[in-house]
C-alpha cells in the first residue's frame, strides 16, 4: 500500500512538475517575443517573415509547401516566386501550381502557363508536360495544338510516364485529367 501512494505522490509530481515547465515555456516565448527575438530559424514563422525581406535565402525554399498546406498561402506564393526567380526548378512548378489554384488571389492561367514554359525550358520534363497540356488546352496560351504535341513529346522523352499515355491517346488531355478537364478546363458551351 505505501509503494503504491508512493508511486501516485510520484506521479502527480511528475505532472505539477511537467505543468509548470510548460508555464514557465511560455513565458519564456512570451519574453523573447516582448524582447523582440524573432522564431526559430527552423519553424515556418520564421521563414514566413523572412520571405518579406529584400534578401534571398536558399534555406526558404523547403518552407513553401508546408505553408501552403497550413493555408498560409501569402507567404507561400511569396516564397514560390523568391525561389523560382533564383532558378529553383521545383518552386517553379510550384509558383505554377499557386498560379493556377488561386487561393490568396484570383487564379492566373496566363502567370500559371508562364512558370510552366520557364520550367520546360530549364529541360524539365514536367514543365514540358504542363505546358505541352497548357498548349493543347489554349489555357493561359493561345491553343497550339502542334507545338503542345512537340513539349508533350519531349517530356515523353524526358521519361515521362503521362506524357506517353496522353500521345498514346492522340493527346487528348482528357485521357489523363478527365475531372480536371470536365471541372476546369471545359469552354462553356453557352
Amino acid at each position: 500500500m505505501i509503494g503504491r501512494t508512493l508511486l501516485i505522490a510520484a506521479l502527480m509530481a511528475g505532472t505539477a512538475f511537467a505543468g509548470a515547465a510548460r508555464a514557465e515555456s511560455a513565458a519564456a516565448k512570451q519574453d523573447a517575443a516582448a524582447a523582440g527575438n524573432a522564431p526559430s530559424e527552423l519553424s515556418v514563422e520564421y521563414w514566413a517573415e523572412r520571405s518579406k525581406e529584400a534578401r534571398f535565402d536558399p534555406g526558404m525554399c523547403m518552407y513553401g509547401y508546408p505553408l501552403a498546406k497550413m493555408g498560409w498561402h501569402d507567404a507561400a506564393r511569396r516564397i514560390f516566386e523568391r525561389c523560382a526567380e533564383h532558378d529553383n526548378v521545383y518552386a517553379m512548378a510550384w509558383a505554377a501550381w499557386t498560379e493556377e489554384n488561386g487561393y490568396d488571389q484570383p487564379s492566373d492561367p496566363i502567370k500559371a502557363a508562364e512558370w510552366d514554359k520557364r520550367l520546360a525550358d530549364t529541360g524539365s520534363s514536367l514543365g514540358q508536360f504542363n505546358y505541352g497540356l497548357d498548349l493543347l488546352r489554349g489555357h493561359g496560351v493561345d491553343q497550339d495544338r502542334a507545338l503542345g504535341k512537340d513539349y508533350i513529346d519531349k517530356a515523353a522523352a524526358g521519361g515521362d510516364k503521362t506524357a506517353k499515355e496522353l500521345a498514346q491517346h492522340d493527346y487528348d488531355p482528357e485521357s489523363v485529367t478527365p475531372t480536371a478537364d470536365l471541372a476546369h478546363y471545359r469552354k462553356p458551351q453557352f
